[in-house]
């Protein structure tokens, strides 16, 4: 496995029998699978599955999508994907030369007259017989097949732009195939680290002008120009063409560009004035620009689709097999919910005195990750019941462990505790700033850690140089730079050169 290939932050997954049910309640694969059983047990249809003119009414009919002017149009989608997912087989005679099922319903009539014959394919028992994960995979195919077309231009622009001799010039019509899924990717895959990132993003939408400017304005940008929000409008434009046809497959929910907003000009859509494109107070004003999420069933397809890429996507759970020492390198850098949930389902495979045992053994040591590591213990080992209180206790004396094991006795309110000495209070002490400084930095919070504790403790510099710790004067150093007194940042930085000169 190639140590610089892409991470992303973990993700929560639902279970495959819950992910299986949104799949089956997404409009565009119900639709779908209502079709593939009214061809059983056979009809007869243009080649390659077109569906003739009559059947096409009927099948609207039988969606309930007579009263919708987008019916047929809905129709054929459904139709296709039944067709591109194995849920519908079409049987052509031989010799015939197949076409596309997506012409439902056109206006020439002998080029759907029937010639073939669509039947219930195999894929459809799985429906009600497979298991959740064949629901899924019947439902990622289908996926595909929308987004590869949500990628492509639009047919009625295709026509008007073919040349003269009937050539197709992908120049005119201004689409580059490559460049155009790229882009869509890449949307779909700031939607799933906002996610990821963000429990509130996983429940709320997000402005359709935030995440296109998030794609197409450079960060280092103060002020984007007028080319940059003239071409953050036309991509609004087209993402939210993409997002109405990707929102029925149940991969996002889609709240779309008022139509009101959207003008032609030069014929290219693009949104009424340049503000789109700039930050919007008014919540009002912003739902209409577009909304946006990744369902559920969306971080799925998302992250199925970066892992067949080769990019490290995990998922909250990915653990729970894995030894301490694996968890304990990976969870500082998880999202703090994603982080929690981790912990609980790895602590879930274990009783907890097995649990802290393994935990407490990958603590020790000396390197550079170990006080960050033992930070990530200490918090996975607060989720620990009572029952783990015999290995704490075992470490009691472990000049590494023995003050994080007396905080959790503590905690849990177990008596008999022994003190601990002045050099293990010194030495855990330096040991959790060590572990704040690695996790976060010169943060705020260990800015307000480094001021409480010299304030309680007048004498704090006079002894803290000498403590046998690999990272004394790495502590000192950063207590000089964040306490505000300076008078306190400068015994900080004597104890630092102390410590420095004792090693």
């Amino acid at each position: 496995m190639p140590e610089d290939r892409p991470t992303m932050p973990p993700v929560r997954l639902r279970t495959d029998a819950e992910l299986a049910r949104d799949a089956l309640a997404a409009p565009l694969l119900a639709r779908a699978v209502r079709l593939a059983r009214w061809v059983e047990p056979g009809k007869p249809v243009g080649s390659g599955g077109v569906l003739p003119a009559d059947d096409l009414r009927a099948a609207v009919e039988l969606l309930g999508l007579a009263e919708d002017e987008d019916g047929p149009e809905y129709t054929a989608q459904a139709w296709q994907l039944a067709v591109d997912t194995g849920l519908v087989e079409i049987e052509e005679p031989e010799g015939t030369e197949v076409s596309d099922a997506s012409g439902s319903g056109g206006e020439d009539e002998h080029d759907n007259e029937p010639s073939a014959r669509a039947v219930s394919g195999e894929e459809l028992a799985l429906i009600t017989k497979g298991s959740p994960q064949d629901i899924l995979d019947i439902w990622l195919d289908g996926f595909e097949t929308v987004l590869a077309d949500a990628a492509a231009p639009d047919l009625g622009d295709i026509v008007d732009r073919i040349s003269e001799g009937g050539e197709l010039d992908l120049d005119a019509i201004d689409w580059n195939p490559e460049e155009e899924a790229e882009f869509l990717d890449g949307v779909l895959g700031n939607l799933y680290l906002l996610t990821a990132l963000d429990e509130e993003a996983a429940v709320g939408s997000v402005p359709l002008p935030a995440l296109v400017a998030s794609m197409i304005i450079p960060d280092d940008m103060e002020e984007p120009t007028d080319d940059i929000l003239e071409e953050v409008s036309e991509a609004m434009v087209r993402l939210d063409d993409q997002f109405r046809l990707l929102a029925p497959t149940g991969l996002i929910d889609y709240q779309p560009v008022d139509e009101a907003l959207i003008e032609e000009v030069d014929g290219e859509g693009r949104i009424n004035g340049p503000e789109a494109a700039r930050p919007i107070d008014d919540e009002e004003d912003v739902t209409r620009y577009g909304m946006v999420r990744l369902t559920p069933l969306g971080v799925y397809a998302v992250r199925s689709r970066m892992v067949e890429a080769g990019i490290d996507a995990p998922a909250v759970g990915d653990l729970a097999d894995r030894g301490a020492d694996v968890l304990l390198d990976a969870l500082p850098g998880h999202p703090e919910p994603a982080a929690h949930a981790e912990a609980e389902q790895w602590l879930a495979r274990r009783t907890p005195e097995e649990a802290a045992r393994e935990l407490l053994a990958a603590a020790r040591g000396d390197d550079e990750d170990a006080p960050l590591r033992r930070l990530t213990c200490q918090q996975t080992l607060s989720l620990v019941g009572g029952a783990a209180e015999p290995a704490l206790r075992e470490v009691l004396d472990d000049r590494y462990l023995g003050g994080l094991a007396r905080v959790w006795l503590a905690e849990h309110g177990v008596a008999g505790i022994p003190e601990p000495s002045e050099e293990m209070v010194f030495w855990l002490t330096v040991d959790t700033l060590a572990a704040q400084l690695a996790s976060e930095g010169d943060s705020e919070e260990l800015r307000d850690l480094v001021r409480g504790l010299v304030d309680q403790t007048g004498s704090f510099f006079d002894s803290a140089w000498r403590v046998d710790h690999p990272a004394t004067a790495e502590v000192l150093e950063a207590m000089g730079r964040l306490h505000p007194d300076k008078k306190a940042a400068k015994e900080a930085r004597k104890a630092a050169f102390k410590a420095r000169s004792r090693a």
